[in-house]
């Protein structure tokens, strides 16, 4: 049987760090690292709504948008995640902490990574995961831009995917995030109906593998 592979943006499902919940020197909330601070510190749950485009240069170096994707995200520390599309394909990321679940609904199949291999390979596992960030990325502060405070993160690893990853707050919660590849294309993510602390259980995060499907392990 033919593997067929996962249909995630390239940018999503290679290396990145489960990153965002070690504790940084204290620091004023109202810069942007402050604000990371604190929403690493005091958000332990969270569900809420995501659209993300693909942006890449062209032959004239001009940036040109990609369809958009939409969905859903929940997590609950530590390392328990759900990150859906629902538009314009079904695509499920899941984790329940230890192993990450790659559902593809129209390829049929499933890739499956254990952690901490699977570490930082989606915009879920930057925000949502529980691995410290600062052992895989050098944090800055960025400009402010957009009404936003930005964090600017360069990964520690050089054959990492990721040139840089920006993640903009507000109120201590993140909003949006640019997401630069190595192969010169841009994620840009929006969040939005942001629910802090509700509460979820455990099992919500257990994957059930659907009959029928091809399953594939890396």
């Amino acid at each position: 049987m033919t593997r067929k592979p996962p249909r995630v943006p390239v940018c999503l499902v290679r290396t990145l760090p489960l990153l965002l919940f070690v504790l940084f020197p204290l620091i004023s909330c109202a810069d942007a690292i402050g604000q990371f601070q604190t929403f690493v510190k005091e958000i332990r749950s969270a569900t809420g709504e995501f659209a993300q485009v693909q942006v890449h240069r062209d032959a004239a170096e001009k940036w040109r948008m990609g369809k958009p994707a939409t969905g859903t995200f929940s997590f609950l520390k530590p390392g328990r995640f759900i990150w859906t599309y629902r538009k314009p394909y079904e695509q499920v990321l899941q984790s329940d902490g230890k192993t990450l679940y790659i559902y593809d609904k129209e390829l049929n199949q499933v890739t499956t990574k254990k952690l901490p291999q699977a570490i930082g390979s989606n915009p879920a596992d930057i925000l949502f995961g529980h691995a410290g960030i600062e052992k895989h990325f050098s944090l800055k502060e960025g400009d402010a831009k957009n009404g936003l405070e930005w964090v600017s993160a360069t990964p520690n690893d050089k054959e990492s995917t990721f040139q840089r990853i920006n993640i903009g707050m507000k109120n201590n919660l993140p909003v949006s995030m640019e997401l630069y590849d190595a192969l010169g294309q841009l994620s840009l993510i929006q969040f939005t109906r942001f629910e802090k602390n509700p509460a979820l259980s455990p099992a919500r995060f257990r994957f059930v593998i659907p009959k029928g499907v091809d399953v594939f392990a890396n």
